[in-house]
């Protein structure tokens, strides 16, 4: 069972920066697809950003503004979102997929964005 722990939400300015983090329990973190997804009330889950051992994906909403990274010695996985806007605000999930296809999901943090 892999354990997915976020932290860095919160409340925020439109224009301010926030830095998320999520770390992982297991050993071969390398392996993992890493992503980070986000809800908004009423509305499905939504993929923002996706990093595996080389490559990073962005959803257009976000690209140019947030950066996803990892630290594979630390088992740990980043979101830098800077210039945030209001509709930013929602809850931001880690996940985690092996490389037999199971994911793996995090409590959730959320971010709201607001002056």
């Amino acid at each position: 069972q892999v354990q997915l722990v976020e932290s860095g939400g919160g409340l925020v300015q439109p224009g301010g920066s926030l830095r998320l983090s999520c770390v992982t329990s297991g050993s071969i973190f390398s392996t993992y697809t890493m992503g980070w997804y986000r809800q908004f009330p009423g509305k499905q889950r939504e993929l923002v950003a996706r990093i595996t051992s080389g490559d990073t994906t962005y959803a257009a909403s976000v690209k140019g503004r947030f950066t996803i990274s990892r630290d594979n010695a630390k088992n740990t996985m980043f979101l830098q979102m800077d210039s945030l806007k209001p509709e930013d605000t929602a809850v931001y999930y880690c996940n985690a997929g092996t490389i037999f296809g199971i994911q793996y999901w995090g409590q959730g943090t959320q971010v709201t964005v607001s002056s």
